[in-house]
């Protein structure tokens, strides 16, 4: 047991990972030193930021938090707490069965911890604003919190309340502090980024706060995670179209394609109002990259509206694509209103022809990019490999390119790649000299 010493251990979301480096900040304000999802976690306390979106996610953030309780009745570490959303929606229950826990904080009042660990006695430690549980070249931005859609399976709500958007000064300033500190690379989130600014005046401000980041001098890539399909505001696709260092990406989820199961999942939108969308997106966006996450085994989920759902994604083969099976969360309007009727085996089933049909896809649409040369920045070396990703990737749920060089290759720097082979999800590549648009990167 390291004293003084506090590990950090996140689950669930990126947006839980800026939550857990507010949180490093300040502890490390107080004086304390903080490690952030240890191999081998040793210090003398130890903080779980919990995930409870759906019934696996809630079972890990559980597991985490009992395994840690035997570690503190054993004498391995003093002080257990835990935060996030788990706490945040099952407080009580949860302290009535796990008391090895100090104290529970939620999803906004984790701040508190800080002012409850209280000041090392001779801190002298300088604050400085910059990536702690990312490598140094790339940061997540939380532009908002909560989320107004109240989609029929979702908990989050339940959780994070109605959307709050931050102003978009203190987004802005933030960026300009991390951009000082070493970031090139922005993953833009939020519950639903695409409402932003809604809750301020009625309008989406998302298409300005996005064109004054690209504005910021020193940074390289922006890329956007978490829209959804209805009232999308199209003058973002002309920012992302214009702006070089805006990623030619997009992650919107659109969970499902008929109008049976989008109508019970209370989605606002249609069939139709989704492709015309898609085709607008690839309209204004040429060679744009999407990213979606569809869903399984809805209550109400006919073998047609899953067949239905399967020649969609074979028509629209999207780049990057997840997925998941229905898990009934308590408090949602589907838990209360709809029967849980498609079996898990079923939904099982359903998932795995879903996801080996996203695979043939995705190996084809890597294959056709073996010949050509893209801007690849370095995350890390394993082995005899650079590790990096295109603007098409964003970090630990894309696809990576495996790089040789015959030169040192520095973590954080881009470097043009030609693609010389690939795999259903990654791509190998080797450092070339020939000079396009983004050679001012390197």
């Amino acid at each position: 047991m390291r004293r003084g010493v506090v590990d950090i251990i996140t689950l669930g979301c990126s947006k839980n990972l800026v939550d857990s480096e507010s949180l490093i900040r300040l502890i490390e304000r107080k004086g304390y030193r903080c490690t952030h999802d240890s191999d081998n976690p040793r210090g003398e306390i130890v903080v779980i930021n919990t995930c409870g979106f759906i019934e696996d996610a809630k079972q890990e953030s559980i597991d985490t938090i009992l395994s840690f309780a035997q570690a503190k009745d054993e004498g391995s570490i003093s002080r257990l707490y835990v935060m996030g959303c788990l706490s945040q929606r099952y407080e009580k229950e949860l302290k009535a069965e796990i008391p090895q826990v100090d104290k529970w904080y939620g999803k906004f009042n984790f701040r508190l911890l800080a002012d409850d660990l209280g000041e090392l006695a001779g801190n002298d430690n300088e604050y400085r604003l910059s990536p702690i549980a990312t490598p140094r070249h790339y940061a997540y931005v939380k532009i908002s919190e909560g989320c107004n859609r109240h989609c029929a399976y979702c908990a989050i709500p339940l959780m994070t309340g109605r959307h709050v958007s931050r102003p978009a000064d203190e987004i802005l300033d933030e960026m300009r502090q991390l951009v000082a500190s070493g970031v090139k690379e922005f993953q833009i989130i939020a519950q639903e980024l695409t409402y932003y600014g809604r809750d301020i005046d009625g309008k989406s401000h998302i298409a300005q706060l996005v064109r004054d980041m690209s504005d910021i001098k020193g940074v390289k890539w922006i890329r956007l995670h978490y829209a959804y399909p209805n009232q999308f505001p199209l003058e973002l696709l002309d920012v992302i179209r214009e702006r070089d260092n805006v990623c030619k990406y997009l992650d919107i989820a659109l969970q499902h394609i008929s109008d049976n199961v989008l109508t019970r999942m209370r989605r606002h939108v249609t069939k139709q109002e989704t492709l015309e969308l898609i085709a607008e997106i690839r309209r204004r966006v040429p060679g744009i990259t999407l990213r979606t996450t569809l869903m399984v085994g809805f209550p109400g989920e006919s073998i047609d509206d899953f067949n239905e759902l399967m020649d969609f994604v074979r028509e629209m083969r999207f780049e990057r694509m997840g997925a998941f099976a229905y898990s009934e969360e308590d408090g949602t309007y589907s838990a209360k209103y709809y029967e849980d009727d498609v079996a898990k085996e079923e939904k099982e089933r359903r998932l795995g022809l879903l996801m080996e049909l996203q695979q043939s896809i995705s190996a084809e649409i890597e294959a056709e990019k073996i010949g050509h040369v893209y801007p690849v920045v370095i995350d890390r070396k394993e082995g005899d490999y650079y590790v990096g990703r295109t603007e098409y990737c964003s970090p630990e749920v894309d696809p990576e390119v495996l790089v040789t060089s015959d030169r040192p290759l520095r973590k954080g720097c881009f470097y043009n790649v030609l693609i010389t082979d690939s795999e259903e999800f990654d791509l190998y590549g080797v450092v070339v000299e020939k000079k396009n648009k983004h050679s001012k990167y390197e």
